[in-house]
């Protein structure tokens, strides 16, 4: 038999057993074994050359993904948005490469990245999915791209991504496992676990470890366990942008919002745009730059003052010392004065470890 055929018998056996507590030590050991074989397909997949990814070197501040199934409208969004020229069609497949743009917003500059319209298999390969996703993985930000015809879409979209190992809007797991010589495997949790100790015991052994400490700080069901021991998955943060809103009929607004919450996403978040038209792209502009968590620090430079025009670019909770770390000056920093947001007041002398603020000015003083 083969690694795919055994794969599909794992997932039928899974579907079609009962979970209740007499069966959750089964069905933990089931999923663990599925994850690994999956692993074990992904790992022939990129050696035999068929799964190994794209490579697109990144530029800028942060990478987004614009996720979606083909003629959605990525390239016609990605082309209002930016200097790329990705080609645009009404046909399936068009964007066969992946697309980079960049984006130059309140002073940072931002690649998006046109990829492949996912198809329903992509995680097992169909369509070039593994080196679509391979692409996805690496983001700091996904974007969904939802036409408001066909909402299911997302359904689908959400299930290949998690078949990747990418994990949307979730974080980590807070499990740990650490090998050890001798003793097996001790389960020690700060919280009242649903799990039983036998089926953790049993997901652990599954993922290769004999003696192990294992520390649980959350309540975790056999995903979240799974995704804890493996530790090879990605965390992103996503948007949902709803394309073509122009051609919604004010009689199917109603329709469109409720698809939207049975799939957990509050209408009032969704973006509404019309690549096409260029409408709404401001408010999806700064949408991204609240969910990347961009700040911009205004430099104040010795007898040129400060500098509004080219902001140096941090994340939320970076410090002074992120700043001297980008610039370069590490082996000549002296100390540092901030005004704004973050200082208590003007000129405030501040340490590396200063957490900085969105519009802060800067002014650094270093060794000569």
């Amino acid at each position: 038999m083969g690694l795919e055929e055994e794969i599909e018998e794992l997932r039928e056996e899974i579907s079609e057993t009962p979970y209740n507590k007499s069966t959750e030590a089964h069905i933990g050991r089931l999923k663990s074994k599925l994850a690994e074989k999956k692993e074990e397909l992904a790992k022939r997949q990129q050696s035999s050359g068929g799964g190994g990814g794209y490579h697109v070197e990144q530029h800028g501040d942060a990478t987004v993904a614009l996720v979606g199934f083909p003629s959605v409208g990525k390239s016609t969004l990605l082309n209002a948005l930016t200097n790329a020229d990705s080609e645009v069609g009404s046909y399936e497949f068009t964007t066969l490469d992946v697309n980079p743009g960049m984006l130059d917003f309140r002073g940072a500059s931002i690649q998006l990245l046109d990829v492949p319209g996912l198809i329903e298999g992509a995680a097992g390969g169909r369509g070039g999915g593994q080196e679509v996703l391979s692409v996805v993985r690496s983001a700091d930000l996904i974007v969904y791209v939802l036409s408001p015809f066909e909402l299911e879409q997302y359904d689908l979209l959400a299930q290949e991504l998690y078949d990747n190992k990418i994990r949307v809007d979730q974080v980590p797991p807070r499990v740990s496992v650490v090998g050890k010589g001798k003793g097996g495997i001790d389960v020690t949790a700060s919280v009242d676990l649903d799990l039983d100790e036998a089926t953790i015991k049993n997901v652990v052994r599954e993922h290769g470890y004999v003696n192990a400490d294992v520390s649980i700080n959350e309540q975790v069901d056999i995903d979240r366990l799974i995704d804890g021991v493996m530790e090879n998955r990605e965390y992103v943060d996503s948007l949902t942008v709803v394309n073509k809103a122009d051609l919604i009929d004010p009689s199917y607004v109603d329709t469109v919002k409720e698809g939207l919450r049975e799939r957990g996403i509050d209408p009032e978040e969704a973006i509404f745009i019309s690549a096409e038209e260029e409408k709404g792209l401001d408010s999806f502009k700064a949408e991204l730059w609240d969910a990347l968590g961009l700040i911009r620090i205004y430099m104040d430079k010795p007898g040129r003052g400060v500098d509004y025009d080219e902001p140096l670019i941090l994340r939320e909770g970076q410090t002074v010392g992120d700043a001297v770390e980008k610039l370069g000056f590490d082996d000549r920093y002296r100390m540092s004065r901030v005004t704004g947001p973050s200082g208590q007041h003007d000129e405030q002398q501040v340490g590396l470890d200063h957490e900085l603020m969105d519009e802060d000015v800067l002014r650094l003083v270093l060794r000569k």
